[in-house]
């Protein structure tokens, strides 16, 4: 009798992907929103801020600092580890600083979120992107706490699946936010 092998995936990874699809259901349902809206007419263009490009650089330096530093936790390299780490964390918190910024930029050039339908738009959409980024902020902030507890030092399937969980998670936002500002960037 032969036995088939079934490669299981983890029920906490499961969740997380049960999760990443309704974020992204809930992002669709946003876009498409502004496609309709977008098409009926009276619909006032502007330019995205400098701001917005600077944070798209900031979100995906982030992901390849987050990206070496799980390869490092896996090869045991604890030092570069915690260096890439606390960097990427320090590169997420400057992606939300940017998206601000960006927000202020657009209020100087007296654009609002009340001010028409793309800008309500504009602040709707990054605004709950950013609210997801800071979820995974308060995620790498938990990460930092266990990197630098002494008893935590070693690497264990267990702490190698948390920090799968919670990079799987920001690599997510950054790609999702690459496709908001294509999709900002195409509907220009």
């Amino acid at each position: 009798m032969a036995t088939s092998t079934v490669k299981k995936i983890h029920p906490k990874k499961f969740a997380l992907w049960i999760g990443l699809t309704s974020i992204v259901m809930f992002f669709a349902a946003f876009t498409s929103a502004y496609i309709v809206r977008k098409s009926q007419g009276d619909w006032a263009d502007f330019a995205l801020p400098a701001e917005f490009f600077y944070s798209t650089a900031a979100i995906l330096g982030s992901s390849i600092l987050l990206h070496a530093s799980y390869k490092a936790f896996a090869s045991e390299k604890l030092a570069l580890f915690k260096t890439f780490l606390v960097s990427g964390f320090v590169l997420g918190l400057a992606f939300v600083v940017l998206q601000y910024q960006g927000w202020l930029s657009l209020n100087e050039v007296e654009i609002f979120i009340h001010t028409n339908q793309h800008s309500s738009f504009i602040f709707m959409i990054t605004g709950f992107h950013v609210a997801h980024v800071l979820g995974g902020i308060a995620a790498l902030l938990f990460a930092m706490v266990y990197a630098f507890l002494p008893r935590y030092q070693a690497t264990t399937p267990r702490r190698l699946l948390r920090l799968e969980i919670i990079f799987t998670y920001w690599h997510f936002v950054d790609v999702l936010w690459i496709y908001l500002f294509i999709f900002f960037m195409v509907q220009q």
